[in-house]
């Protein structure tokens, strides 16, 4: 009996290893990114918000929230850098259970295990970061009604969903054109026409309810830094999965000959 490479499934357990390593790391870098770039101009809009309720209810409204604060900023600071390391473990799950159902089983050794997870890595930053970014872009914190949070929240959720539908769609029409014979040009027309198609498809949600009484240039910064902390998040997180993965595809010999 023949068994290639091809048709041996991934060790699931230590690409989970190398999925948790990676997305730790890259929630790391992410965090102390927006910490030591993001969070002054975080401050700021926390500022300009207490001083527009301030002088929406006369100076009370401010002082009651300043003595309601359970945590100080130091402390939230510091909170920001472990949800991000927290947050960046559990992509990196899902990363590697992508990775895996997506692929199945090594091909081509090592290269192929690089330009796999690299490109994996782009794909989830266009899907769950850029695309849904620009329909609904990052705002400081503090900005917005608290009784709209559920609808942005649910807003929100629907544009993760339909930028992985329209990824998930671009790549099997992609796939399918491959199988079919279809030269290259035509394969990434197709996947581009579906990806501009889902982005048009998330312009057709409905806009943010709330407004955003920040100055122009100030919510221009922060919306680039945190797309910036997402383009690092990513970069991270596939670079490093797919030199682990590379290496242990390596170290395994998945360019050796069929085992017989």
């Amino acid at each position: 009996m023949t068994v290639s490479a091809e048709t041996t499934p991934y060790p699931l357990l230590p690409l989970l290893g190398r999925g948790l390593a990676a997305g730790g790391l890259a929630g790391l870098a992410s965090g102390l990114f927006s910490l030591l770039l993001a969070e002054p101009l975080m401050d700021r809009a926390i500022g300009l918000e207490e001083k527009r309720a301030a002088a929406a209810s006369g100076g009370g409204h401010a002082h009651a929230a300043e003595a309601e604060e359970l945590f100080t900023r130091g402390t939230q600071h510091l909170g920001l850098v472990v949800t991000a390391v927290v947050v960046g473990l559990a992509l990196g799950v899902f990363f590697t259970l992508a990775y895996v159902l997506l692929y199945r089983a090594p091909r081509h050794g090592p290269a192929s295990t690089w330009k796999r997870g690299t490109g994996l890595a782009c794909a989830g930053f266009l899907a769950l970061s850029l695309l849904p970014g620009l329909r609904y872009p990052a705002n400081p914190p503090g900005v917005g009604d608290g009784g709209t949070v559920t609808e942005r929240q649910g807003l929100w959720l629907a544009a993760l969903v339909i930028g992985v539908l329209g990824l998930v769609l671009a790549r099997h029409l992609y796939v399918r054109g491959e199988r079919a014979g279809h030269g290259l040009p035509a394969r990434q027309l197709t996947a581009a026409g579906v990806v501009v198609a889902t982005l048009a498809a998330l312009f057709l949600l409905p806009d943010n309810p709330d407004a955003v009484p920040v100055p122009a240039a100030l919510l221009w910064d922060f919306r680039v830094l945190s797309l910036a902390a997402h383009v690092l998040l990513w970069t991270v997180l596939g670079t490093v999965f797919a030199t682990l993965a590379a290496r242990q595809a390596r170290g395994e010999g998945v360019q050796r000959d069929p085992v017989r």
